[in-house]
């Protein structure tokens, strides 16, 4: 990608808890029925409080026990999080790169931006997306998701501070690396 101007926004790599960040939203790498599980969609659960589970109940199904099929995004309040809204995106399950995961996964990524922008929010912390139990190697994952990014804030001007959240230091010098050196 070629930058001839500069990217609105910012993007930026914070170590720790997603559920402490001071943004206006975080993305939850959620399972497709919304209703919690482990890793960040249960850490997500549990500090944003029983208001979050019974709203995500409420979201219709697209199908049978699917509110959020892969590589979309649904938005909820944020309940008893600092975060005003709980954007959710069910990233793909690695197969072994050749079954679309990286678009699926670049979706969960644009779609989660695409509605921020409509609800006005001007920052969102994203875990790394299908990184834990979906199996998808962090090698492979935090491109797709640092280009993803900088070419949607390039591409639609929007000035949104962007967050890449990292439960360990490993997976932060990954992405500090990759913001280092955009394709």
């Amino acid at each position: 990608m070629t930058r001839d101007a500069p990217v609105p926004g910012s993007c930026r790599v914070a170590r720790g808890d997603i559920t402490a960040l001071a943004v206006e939203a975080i993305v939850n790498a959620a399972q497709p029925a919304l209703l919690g599980g482990g890793g960040v969609d249960g850490a997500i659960h549990r500090a944003a409080g029983p208001g979050l589970l019974a709203e995500c109940r409420g979201l219709p199904e697209s199908r049978s026990g699917v509110r959020c099929p892969t590589g979309e995004a649904r938005i909820t309040g944020g309940h008893r999080l600092h975060a005003r809204h709980v954007i959710h995106v069910v990233g793909p399950v690695w197969r072994g790169g050749d079954h679309g995961e990286a678009a699926l996964l670049a979706s969960c990524y644009r779609r989660a931006l695409d509605l921020a922008r409509r609800h006005a929010v001007a920052s969102i912390a994203f875990p790394a997306i299908s990184c834990g139990v979906y199996g998808y190697p962090p090698d492979h994952a935090v491109p797709v998701a640092v280009s993803t990014v900088l070419r949607w804030l390039e591409d639609t001007g929007t000035p949104m501070d962007v967050v890449f959240s990292c439960f360990d230091a490993a997976m932060a010098a990954r992405y500090r690396t990759a913001l280092a050196t955009p394709d």
